[in-house]
């Protein structure tokens, strides 16, 4: 059940981690001048760097949760990887591919760019790595084993008081 759920929530999460980046990109792009070394709309930018951090934030849940299925970072990790290969291979059918897709316009440009760029690649290599570790496959959640053994050697000493006088 847990990995079932996991899969689910890594197909939800797939187009929210692609559209957020890539409309994030689009506005923080829109809302400076790089030949003019300013920053044209703070709002937007303000904006776009929060969307970022957002999207990275979520990554950094997916990757770290010892709860979550491995499913939930696999599955955006293979479709980013997927598209990454796909663009190496065939550029032209993939890049005409977000025009195919809604919402058109400015988003276009930003599945383009963050594609062409590699980001998509390196976002998927980052998603990728959580399903490497064989105990996140595992339905025993005895995460704190190796922590009760640390601990365990840390009791409070009963006869240091009676030394002590």
């Amino acid at each position: 059940m847990r990995h079932a759920f996991g899969f689910v929530l890594g197909v939800l999460l797939t187009p929210a981690l692609v559209y957020g980046a890539a409309w994030g990109y689009v506005q923080a792009g829109q809302s400076f001048d790089g030949t003019g070394q300013e920053i044209t709309d703070r709002t937007r930018i303000y904006g776009a760097f929060a969307l970022l951090a957002a999207v990275g934030l979520v990554m950094g849940v997916i990757i770290l949760a010892r709860w979550a299925s491995p499913l939930v970072s696999l599955v955006p990790a293979l479709a980013l990887l997927g598209f990454s290969a796909w663009f190496l291979v065939d550029p032209g059918r993939v890049l005409d591919l977000p025009g195919k897709v809604p919402p058109a316009g400015d988003m276009d440009f930003g599945l383009r760019m963050l594609l062409g760029s590699g980001l998509y690649g390196m976002m998927g290599l980052a998603l990728l790595m959580p399903s490497w570790a064989p105990r996140r496959w595992s339905g025993n959640r005895d995460d704190d084993g190796a922590d009760m053994d640390f601990y365990g050697g840390m009791e409070p000493d009963r006869h240091a008081d009676r030394r002590m006088r």
